[in-house]
């Protein structure tokens, strides 16, 4: 029976998704072409009519991966990223986690149409990373904020995951890095609150939050009522 184009397209994009979760929960050099197919419900010589190499899926596969994660990020503010991103949840599924994280290794070592893959996907995540603070702290201090967490956040996934499932070390690894990563973003949230909570009259001036501001001016309306 002839394959129809939609069909063999949907074939293609099975391909594809199997191989992108295979090949984070195993690595690309622990999954070969037949064992991929196989899991994806082909034969192995089906491969190599949507596939020149497995090369060509592994760039793909990639850009699937990473996608999805940016899809998931998409609206979720930089605090609400990181609690999920160093999770013990997110780290324990390295089938459906990130694949910065679980194969950002692997693909330093692979041909540069993975690496150019790998490089599109980080550039779109700090991009979204970077949206919410930009318009606060400006477009290139955002980005270096996003970049640090991102490299801090997926360091922190690897060097837990290397370490025994029952390592108190693995937890601690996510906790301690989690809560330096949520204190930075406290802190840059402090930095651009004067800019916010006082008026142009008072530049220059240290800021004075707005609850402050109303108990003077009671304050000072009650001295007045009291002198009269």
């Amino acid at each position: 029976m002839k394959v129809t184009k939609a069909q063999a397209q949907a074939n293609r994009e099975h391909v594809v998704e199997t191989a992108s979760r295979l090949f984070r929960e195993r690595g690309y050099d622990g999954v070969g072409v037949a064992d991929l197919m196989a899991a994806a419900g082909f034969t192995h010589g089906g491969f190599y009519k949507h596939f020149r190499s497995k090369s060509d899926l592994m760039a793909e596969s990639a850009a699937c991966g990473l996608a999805q994660s940016a899809a998931l990020s998409a609206g979720v503010d930089a605090s609400e990223f990181v609690r999920h991103y160093l999770s013990r949840e997110h780290r324990d599924e390295r089938a459906t986690g990130c694949t910065m994280a679980a194969l950002s290794g692997d693909a330093a070592r692979q041909p540069e149409s993975v690496r150019a893959a790998f490089a599109a996907g980080i550039e779109n995540q700090l991009a979204l990373l970077s949206s919410e603070g930009a318009a606060l702290e400006g477009a290139e201090r955002a980005r270096a904020r996003a970049l640090a967490i991102l490299a801090q956040a997926v360091g922190a996934i690897v060097l837990s995951r290397a370490c025994p499932d029952d390592s108190p070390l693995a937890d601690e690894i996510l906790a301690v890095c989690r809560d330096e990563i949520l204190a930075s973003l406290g802190e840059a949230q402090a930095a651009s609150a004067p800019s916010r909570d006082r008026p142009a009259s008072e530049a220059g001036q240290p800021a004075v939050p707005r609850n402050t501001r109303e108990s003077r001016r009671k304050l000072s309306a009650g001295t007045v009522k009291k002198s009269n």
